[in-house]
């Protein structure tokens, strides 16, 4: 007798042979038991799950010698003729070959005939969306209203083919994709009774190959065995795939872990022995990432897919998740840029390389980098190293801007230094010049004096200053020394109506050259104060605005004052240290250790955070400890609590620091200066628990 494959032999001949689908079958089966029977069923899905198998049981259920039930006896003739595909009252219909009009006129011109020898004349159309418009416009009228004694079964792989006039004429049943365990729980029990030797692994592999197909994943067992000589052994199934060995990929992560950039380049060189696609090999190190990802978050949730939960599970406790979620992000933009590479194999020994070298470090071994301030005393330097100070490069406001060029003003040496300050909001009196006339730019069109423009350039520095940022521009030393301006001058400058006058009277007319074009000559841009964008109000605003307030809880004592002084010492970061900032220590009596953690900050708890912080007090204190984590509200402070208030009395220290400075208080006097507190912060913040 000659060999009969795995798919058909095995191929279900009753509703309980079936595997899956039990949404499609339990509809099925009530409306057979309960003689509830629809004229046209149509059953949709991928190749491979059923949709064939499942007709051709229902025309054995119509036509089965013992009755219309759910359970065909399967010894009948009947049943027998339509297992071997011989029984004359089931026409089955390939639509793919008989497209044409006339074919489904030609099937319809017999409907009107009673069956041979069932109760039902059975009409299953495979692959029915590949009928033509008019096929289906024949079709209509009679799968609307058949004859009793005709029942339609229609199967496609592409439902959004058909005609939406052909599917309000039916019961859809939507058949959905094996999952891999179930294929291979499925396949573990044809082999077993089959007696051929086999090998889990090989299974899964078969399992994720087939693609949620079970006639596929049965058709590679054949060819399987086949290829291992009567044998399913994971090697050689993976060769028969070639697939890649997820073995490799977790050495490519461990690796990344250990930061071994010699092991990473090993592992390279073994998986290019495979001549593998580099591409499906970042595919894969993603969909593994993506696993652990899910397990760190969600244990439970991991499942057995593609046979490898205990490898994920033990790469989530070991690997932290910041670095998973790097890694992740590293390799889909270099899966985006691998096509670029000179060859595939050095795009993805660059993407490895990339994530070892930007990896991201614990910011409690990082090391701390003081930030070096940039103090008056800098900006007032001594004028024997810096002859001129104070004198920012920035845009004047409402001020029309000459695009011929105007005669250099003399140099000027050794004015009064003004630092640049930083100003929230602009006084009354200073307003007007803000918003100056063109009698101010007819004064900076002429050539003024040396002594006379200083001022001037004083209060520019000091109105006109760009307040998102300090601006530091190298200044040309002075060709001839000239006597320092008084604070008087400068101050009466702050005045519109005295620099006005000033700008008027003080200029002679001899001074003026007289080849200079009038200025009427000149082409200008007209710049107001809304081409800079700047929020004044803003500045009001964030003055006056409120302190934050801190949440209340008591001052540590006793065990919460040692949890303070324990928890920066444990080394957490990430979620953990997050959750460990939010908790108080309760209770610790012998080995048994009570926290409570605060629920507003317990939306990222889990089982995998509390072990994670059970391990480091372990590895603290050298024992097993038994940590209990309980949402409650602690009464006392925790560490994120004491960072919160140590960061506050620090900025507020910082601010009166600043407020209190007398050279800050100088300025406020003199150039009608401001303090924005919201650019104030302390120089050697601490790190966050």
């Amino acid at each position: 007798m000659s060999y009969q494959v795995l798919a058909r032999k095995w191929r279900p001949r009753s509703f309980n042979e079936m595997v899956g689908q039990t949404h499609v079958l339990k509809a099925l089966i009530n409306a057979l038991d309960s003689q509830r029977l629809h004229h046209a069923y149509l059953f949709t899905g991928t190749r491979g799950v059923g949709k064939t198998t499942i007709a051709r049981i229902i025309a054995k259920c119509l036509n089965c010698e013992t009755g219309i039930s759910s359970t065909p006896c399967g010894v009948c003739s009947i049943c027998k003729e339509i297992d071997e595909g011989r029984f004359i009252d089931l026409i089955e219909v390939d639509a793919a070959s008989r497209t044409k009009v006339e074919d489904t006129r030609e099937l319809l011109d017999n409907v009107q005939y009673s069956p041979s020898r069932g109760r039902f004349k059975v009409y299953l159309i495979d692959e029915v969306h590949m009928l033509s418009t008019s096929s289906f416009n024949a079709l209509l009228k009679t799968l609307e209203e058949p004859p009793p004694h005709v029942k339609f079964l229609l199967a496609t792989t592409d439902p959004q083919k058909l005609p939406v006039t052909v599917l309000s004429r039916c019961l859809q049943f939507s058949l959905k994709n094996m999952p891999p365990e179930r294929v291979v729980d499925h396949l573990t029990h044809v082999l077993a009774a089959e007696n051929i030797p086999f090998e889990n692994d090989a299974l899964w592999l078969l399992g994720r190959a087939a693609d949620g197909s079970m006639r596929d994943a049965m058709s590679l067992t054949d060819q399987a065995i086949a290829f291992g000589e009567g044998k399913v052994l994971a090697a050689d199934v993976r060769a028969m795939l070639g697939t890649l060995d997820h073995g490799q990929v977790y050495g490519v992560l461990h690796a990344l872990l250990e930061g071994d950039a010699r092991g990473l380049i090993e592992a390279v060189r073994h998986l290019a022995e495979q001549g593998p696609d580099w591409n499906g090999v970042l595919s894969e190190m993603l969909n593994v990432l993506h696993r652990v990802a899910i397990a760190q978050a969600l244990p439970e949730a991991v499942d057995n897919g593609q046979g490898d939960r205990e490898r994920v599970l033990e790469l989530a406790r070991v690997l932290p998740s910041e670095d998973v979620q790097f890694y992740y992000q590293m390799g889909l933009i270099g899966r985006r840029d691998l096509p670029l590479s000179p060859d595939p194999r050095s795009g993805f020994e660059m993407v490895l390389l990339r994530m070892l070298a930007f990896r991201p470090a614990d910011t409690h071994d990082a090391p701390r980098v003081a930030l070096k301030p940039l103090g008056i005393s800098q900006a007032t330097a001594d004028p024997a190293t810096n002859p001129v100070a104070g004198a920012a490069i920035v845009a004047p406001v409402s001020v029309p801007v000459l695009s011929s060029p105007v005669a250099q003003p003399a140099p000027v040496a050794e004015a009064t230094p003004v630092a640049p300050v930083v100003v929230p909001e602009i006084p009354a009196a200073v307003t007007p010049y803000v918003q100056a006339e063109p009698k101010v730019t007819e004064a900076v069109a002429v050539q003024p004096s040396p002594v006379e423009i200083a001022p001037a350039l004083a209060v520019a520095a000091v109105v006109d200053l760009p307040w998102e940022e300090q601006v530091r521009a190298p200044v040309a030393e002075a060709a001839e020394p000239v006597e320092p301006i008084a604070p008087e001058a400068i101050t009466e400058a702050v005045q519109p109506a005295a620099l006005e006058s000033q700008s008027a009277e003080s200029v002679p007319l001899a001074d003026v050259d007289d080849d200079e074009p009038p200025l009427s000559d000149y082409d200008y841009v007209e710049m107001d104060a809304e081409a800079f964008d700047y929020d004044f109000d803003a500045v009001e605003r964030a003055a006056s605005a409120e302190p934050e307030v801190l949440p209340a809880a008591q001052p540590a004592t006793g065990l919460a004052a040692d949890w303070l002084e324990l928890f920066p010492k444990l080394g957490l970061s990430g979620m953990t240290a997050s959750i460990g900032a939010n908790c108080t220590l309760i209770s610790a009596e012998g080995d048994n250790w009570l926290l409570h953690l605060d629920p507003a900050h317990s939306a990222l708890f889990n089982s995998t955070q509390q072990r994670r912080l059970n391990d480091a007090l372990n590895q603290f204190h050298g024992r097993e400890l038994k940590v209990l984590i309980e949402l409650c509200k602690p009464e006392q402070e925790t560490p994120a609590q004491a960072a919160a208030h140590k960061r506050a009395n620090r900025q507020r220290e910082a601010e009166a620091s600043i407020h209190q400075d007398p050279v800050i208080q100088q300025m406020i006097q003199q150039f009608a200066a401001v303090i924005r507190a919201d650019s104030i912060e302390p120089l050697d913040t601490p790190v966050n628990p």
